[in-house]
């Protein structure tokens, strides 16, 4: 199950098959310069338990999810959650926050149906370099 302590830190967890997904967890790393996330696939039993506590169907295997503080932020409002933490200009992107996340889901949606054929898919789940071993949660 997933522990309190991580429920109280900033865990994004990701689709570990996802070639966009994997991408995005090194870029985030990368500009993570205050080491504020931690991560997780949605695949990992830690992933999983955090999808059945805060009961979330198997349909968010597709989104981003950020865990912060003991709550969920998925898809855009997620992303741009996690943007507002990064280095340089990203957290510029905050801005569309003011969005509707109606509008902001439906074009998250599109990338995330497309992402497989676009980016391609892993037939394991990505695995860190072990300079990126303690940024992930293994539980």
């Amino acid at each position: 199950m997933a522990s309190t302590e991580h429920m109280q830190s900033s865990v994004i967890l990701f689709d570990g098959f996802c070639n966009l997904c994997s991408n995005t967890v090194q870029f985030i790393i990368k500009r993570d310069k205050k080491d504020t996330f931690k991560f997780a696939s949605l695949q990992s039993p830690f992933g999983q338990s955090v999808l059945k506590k805060y009961q979330l169907s198997d349909d968010y295997l597709k989104t981003f999810i950020l865990l912060q503080d003991g709550k969920v932020f998925t898809k855009s409002t997620g992303a741009l959650m996690v943007s507002r933490k990064l280095t340089g200009i990203w957290p510029a992107l905050y801005f569309f926050i003011i969005v509707p996340s109606f509008i902001r889901n439906f074009i998250y949606n599109i990338v995330s149906k497309y992402r497989y054929a676009w980016f391609g898919k892993n037939e394991i789940c990505w695995i860190p370099t072990k300079e990126m071993n303690s940024k992930f949660l293994v539980e």
